[in-house]
């Protein structure tokens, strides 16, 4: 049985919608980023639940971008073999 691939389509919608908004002044998880590169000063549970909760879609965006295109490389690849073997 081959395995469904998530919805790409979702995942960028979420990616776009929590990972950046509010895209002014600054997207939220990159405040996030900033406050734990900075030592998470005052960070509290709450605040690394957000930074989960916003960079799940990232996390998950990224994975795909990644599987496409080594999809993409062996498939490449594979052609090139079969053109060798003349």
């Amino acid at each position: 049985m081959k395995k469904k691939a998530p919805d790409w389509k979702f995942i960028h919608f979420l990616f776009l919608l929590l990972a950046l908004a509010p895209f002014y002044p600054e997207p939220h998880l990159v405040g996030k980023i900033r406050w734990i590169l900075g030592g998470a000063n005052g960070m509290g549970a709450l605040d690394w639940f957000d930074f989960l909760y916003h960079g799940i879609p990232a996390v998950l965006f990224i994975r795909i971008v990644i599987l496409k295109a080594l999809a993409k490389y062996a498939e490449y690849s594979e052609n090139q073999q079969g053109k060798l073997k003349v």
